[in-house]
């Protein structure tokens, strides 16, 4: 049986870092939204409909192959709340894992909007996201999706079964992971997950 820790927000909330210490302390395998968006955005360009056929190809394979070889995956996803599709695909997602015998763990952070387009500089997030080191238009693209979209949920509203809320506007990465973990009483994997071995 294979989990999937979903990490959840808008866009420079803090998901990827958040997953890569969720990684490093678990020893989950770790798939970022913005590994198959780069690949199929470097094939195909950003926005045609191959690129967004591949995009899609990759992550169902890669979620495929998870349950398939039992592997414990995260990974980062930007959820329109508003929008049915958005939220049925997460769903799909829990009902892919949870049948086969694993877990679902929504993870959902949220920060200030100050705070995310300080984040959206980062160099981290340039280094990882090829696509955002034009930092106008992911600043544009920021506040133009802050206004189109409901991306984080209302108050008090629960859409899984193990759905944990955060607010990491002053949290660092490492302390997120650590509540992630204490709330889900999650375990590390024993075997070591080492990228390119």
């Amino acid at each position: 049986m294979a989990n999937l820790i979903v990490v959840c927000g808008p866009q420079a909330v803090g998901k990827m870092t958040v997953a890569e210490a969720l990684h490093d302390k678990l020893r989950y395998n770790l798939m970022i939204n913005h590994d198959s968006i780069e690949l199929s955005d470097r094939i195909f360009g950003f926005g045609t409909p191959a690129q967004k056929a591949l995009n899609s190809a990759i992550r169902e394979s890669a979620f495929a192959l998870a349950v398939k070889h039992n592997v414990d995956l995260i990974f980062t996803f930007v959820c329109a709340f508003d929008m049915p599709e958005d939220v049925g695909y997460l769903k799909a997602l829990e009902t892919q894992f949870t049948q086969s015998g694993g877990s679902f763990y929504f993870i959902e952070l949220s920060a200030t909007l100050e705070k995310r387009l300080e984040r959206n500089e980062a160099p981290h997030r340039m280094e990882m996201k090829p696509s955002k080191r034009n930092v106008e238009w992911s600043r544009r693209d920021i506040l133009k999706t802050a206004g189109k979209y409901r991306l984080n949920t209302n108050e008090g509203e629960t859409l899984f079964s193990h759905h944990l809320k955060i607010d990491n506007t002053d949290l660092s990465p490492d302390a997120v992971a650590d509540r992630i973990i204490e709330a889900f009483e999650l375990t590390p994997n024993e075997k070591e997950y080492r990228y390119g071995v």
